[in-house]
């Protein structure tokens, strides 16, 4: 639940949002929508920080090529290895929006992170990401061992519509150990929670942009109930794999995080459950503005090293 009084450097940030006047996300074209995203990221991810190695590369499929970003820590392998979806409402987001995040959580494990370039709407539209997220992390589990990183011990994880993909891929695909989810988005159906009514307008993401990143996703309003699309509505959770469950206070998609989370321990997952009462959706790419951010990163890192020394 929301502390009721938001982060003051949050608050600074976004009162400098509304003097830029900038256009609301659902009166924006895809493309413009991923130049802003673009610059937002440089603005305020932070600076990289250096890691040992970074390669891109391409999972190979019958149809197409999905690229993918391999950051190495120092040290010697074989690494645990976190694999990684980017956030961006399905719409916007790339390898580049995430560099820092991914160094980051590299350094702070120290664990080899891959970074998944899925495909995005509304040129391919729902399930062409899960489908190359599905790809991407089947191509992990057989051929990782050959880049340094460990074929036993895999987690999967992301922000936003990344911890959408992650969850969804941790229903269909065994041998993973781990999740992470940042502030997921768990239910496309159900737009109208107390949280996406309460904090509609005014904290960063908004409900009328998550009805324009839903309907890009989207191809009928029959894929809302989809539990690819909403994982809360799987029928069985109890082989999905122990998680970290992030959310923020003044975020829409508060409740059903907070509601998967318990769903996962109904089911007998092992969940740790963490809200951060007065930050907004998005805030742990916010290093440049919000001091927190990096200590929600570290405790991501934390969890991912507990996890692979278990």
């Amino acid at each position: 639940m929301s502390s009721g009084k938001l982060d003051p450097q949050i608050a600074a940030y976004l009162e400098e949002l509304k003097m830029l006047n900038a256009p609301p996300l659902e009166t924006q074209t895809p493309e413009q929508a991923r130049l802003n995203n673009i610059d937002t990221k440089k603005r305020i991810g932070g600076p990289l920080k250096p890691v040992a190695k970074i390669e891109d590369h391409v999972v190979p499929t019958e149809d197409f090529d999905i690229p993918i970003r391999i950051y190495t820590p120092e040290g010697e392998g074989p690494f645990p290895v976190f694999i990684y979806f980017h956030g961006g409402g399905w719409v916007t987001g790339d390898l580049n929006t995430h560099d820092a995040l991914c160094c980051f959580i590299c350094n702070e494990t120290p664990c080899m992170v891959v970074a998944v370039d899925y495909r995005l709407a509304p040129e391919h539209k729902f399930p062409a990401a899960v489908v190359d997220a599905l790809a991407s992390t089947r191509w992990v589990l057989e051929n990782i061992s050959s880049f340094g990183g460990s074929h036993v011990k895999i987690a999967i994880g992301g922000d936003s519509a990344g911890g959408n993909l992650a969850t969804v891929v941790a229903q269909h695909v065994e041998g993973l150990c781990f999740q992470v989810l940042m502030y997921p988005v768990i239910d496309l159906s159900n737009l109208d929670t107390d949280s996406y009514l309460n904090f509609a307008e005014g904290y960063f993401l908004t409900r009328n942009g998550m009805a324009w990143f839903r309907d890009h996703y989207l191809k009928d309003e029959a894929d809302r109930t989809h539990p690819d699309a909403s994982p809360l509505l799987f029928d069985d959770l109890s082989k999905q794999p122990p998680a970290l469950i992030l959310t923020a206070g003044f975020d829409p998609l508060l409740d059903e995080g907070e509601a998967y989370a318990k769903r996962l321990k109904a089911s007998g997952v092992s969940v740790e459950y963490i809200c951060y009462e007065d930050k907004v959706h998005g805030f742990m790419t916010m290093a440049t503005v919000v001091d927190d951010a990096a200590e929600a990163i570290k405790k991501c890192a934390l969890s991912l090293q507990n996890e692979f020394l278990a």
